[in-house]
């Protein structure tokens, strides 16, 4: 754990559990179609101000999460590995954030390794390092702000704190253009409570500006642009986004305060039982200057987000970082003290979890088949449960020895579980993989329509065809629908019969349904019967051909 070569070990690991398994399971809906979509209409479309969601204004995001994810595709084509790059790119750096913010930290490159090991393998970081979304780019800016603060504020030279200053402004100005403004206001929330308890507050007042002014220099070119293009845009993105996201009373995910206390635990994995001697020896330590700047890091956002309305449980993943290295902390001091009690109750309680998992694979196969003649799926989930027991199993019977074994069992477990899953639950949660099949019957069809967003975003990817008229569905394009050049893409119940007659006069159409209860059926009714049509899961794709005028 004390070489020099082990970064370089670290990120190559890092990189190979993440990039593997990359193009090996289709989009998830909602969110990963989503995204891949209004990055490539950037592309097809050649605006890179204003976003929009199968060429209508969505304003929910600013731009920065979407240019990464285009420049994926631009990079490595249309594809599961071009939109899914931008988030294995931004987990490595914060991989590498964490390495040397805890070297710093102690100079101690044993714990510099374990935090590093910790961080990469905790579960919801390597999941979410194979999701297309904006949550792996925000949590490393707003990684990137507080490490530079950290560096900051640790430099005894000016020349160093006004780079870690400057460095800070750059990270707050791309946080903000990739999620808004809880990129400000993250860094704030932990650099005022202690630098206001180091007394160093002066120092605030002195090189706070600089990080103002290079936050605002990266900000403000877009933010004018956007308002130019759009004047509406900073009313809906501020008010809707923010405000009543997390104040209003009809806010979005509405949960109870303490939403994110199991979630916290449960993001610990595997590396759970490691939590409580962490947060301990945390709370004992606390008038230390660096455990209390991590301490704070964790609790201050998660009491911002607990007091919020809306959640989603992605809000907390910049809360990680420095529990890993609480953790990676705690950790080597008890590796070192030759203590291996926690680590053996935690190779025990994953390895419990490991058990219990594949027993319910197993029962649940023998009673209601999960895998309907699906060998290769059956056998790569049972290969990344078992690598999950084993590893955890060495830990429990040589706790000091192969404390580190349950991250390769987590890399393991991740990195095969999506390509494991039956093809029910592809059919209704990846819907682009079932419109792949039918590619070509598809792209040949004037017209397109669905009733999802998530299949209907799905489908525009594929085709690389944004226009697809959306089916007694709104969801998330209200505002976007209500423009009057939007209203053309809206086709409601009562009206879908005549514009089916309009659309095949010109061509032919191609539907893309998700039917999940009578509501869906209903819909299907109300088509036309004399279409091509094909099914999986709750999917179902029709192909009509154009009538004679």
């Amino acid at each position: 754990m004390s070489k020099r070569w082990t970064l370089p070990l670290l990120l190559g690991i890092c990189l190979l559990a993440y990039l593997l398994p990359l193009g090996s399971h289709g989009l998830w809906i909602p969110d990963e179609t989503r995204y891949a979509q209004i990055s490539q209409d950037m592309l097809l479309s050649g605006d890179w101000v204003s976003p929009h969601f199968m060429s209508l204004r969505y304003f929910e995001k600013p731009v920065a999460g979407y240019w990464m994810i285009a420049l994926g595709q631009a990079v490595f084509g249309d594809n599961l590995f071009g939109v899914r790059i931008a988030s294995v790119v931004s987990t490595g750096f914060s991989v590498m954030l964490c390495y040397l913010i805890a070297h710093r930290l102690w100079s101690d490159r044993r714990k510099s390794f374990a935090c590093t090991l910790l961080y990469m393998s905790l579960t919801v970081i390597a999941g979410a390092a194979g999701y297309a979304n904006l949550d792996p780019q925000f949590t490393l800016w707003v990684n990137l702000s507080l490490v530079a603060l950290w560096f900051a504020l640790d430099s005894r030279r000016r020349t160093p704190r006004l780079v870690g200053w400057a460095t800070l402004g750059l990270a707050c100005g791309m946080g903000f253009l990739t999620k808004g403004f809880l990129a400000w206001l993250l860094p704030v929330l932990i650099a005022l409570p202690w630098m206001i308890w180091q007394q160093r507050w002066r120092e605030l007042l002195i090189y706070g500006p600089l990080a103002i002014a290079v936050a605002v220099a990266v900000s403000l070119p877009w933010a004018l642009a956007v308002h130019a293009r759009e004047a509406d845009y900073w009313r809906f993105f501020f008010w809707h986004e923010h405000i009543r996201r997390f104040a209003g009373d009809d806010a979005q995910h509405d949960a109870p305060w303490w939403f994110y206390l199991p979630l916290l635990v449960a993001f610990s994995l595997p590396w759970v039982a490691l939590l409580p001697p962490a947060l301990r020896q945390a709370w004992q330590t606390r008038r230390q200057a660096n455990i209390a700047f991590l301490m704070l890091w964790l609790l201050m956002p998660l009491v911002f987000f607990s007091l919020s309305k809306g959640k989603l449980p992605s809000y907390i993943l910049p809360c990680l970082l420095p529990l890993a290295l609480l953790m990676g902390h705690a950790l080597a001091d008890r590796l070192a003290l030759k203590q291996e009690r926690a680590l053996g109750i935690n190779g025990l309680l994953n390895l419990v979890l490991g058990l219990f998992a594949l027993l319910a694979v197993v029962y649940l196969q023998l009673k209601k088949p999960l895998y309907d003649h699906e060998p290769h799926n059956l056998v790569l989930m049972v290969i990344g449960l078992l690598g999950w027991i084993i590893a955890n199993l060495l830990q429990a019977l040589r706790p000091l020895r192969c404390w580190a074994a349950p991250a390769f069992g987590s890399l393991l477990l991740i990195g095969l579980l999506p390509a494991g899953l039956p093809r029910s639950v592809v059919a209704n949660k990846m819907p682009d993989q079932f419109i792949l099949e039918h590619l070509q019957e598809l792209g040949q069809t004037d017209t397109l329509l669905s009733n999802d967003l998530g299949a209907a975003s799905a489908l525009a990817w594929r085709l690389k065809r944004p226009a697809v008229a959306l089916y007694n569905t709104v969801g998330e394009l209200k505002y976007g629908l209500a423009y009057p050049d939007g209203m053309q893409q809206r086709v409601d119940l009562q009206r879908v019969q005549q514009w089916m007659r309009d659309a095949r006069q010109s061509g032919s159409v191609g539907v893309v349904m998700r039917v999940k209860g009578d509501d869906e059926l209903d819909e299907i009714e109300r088509l036309p019967k004399d279409g091509k049509r094909y099914e999986r899961g709750n999917l179902v794709i029709l192909i009509f051909s154009q009538e004679p005028s």
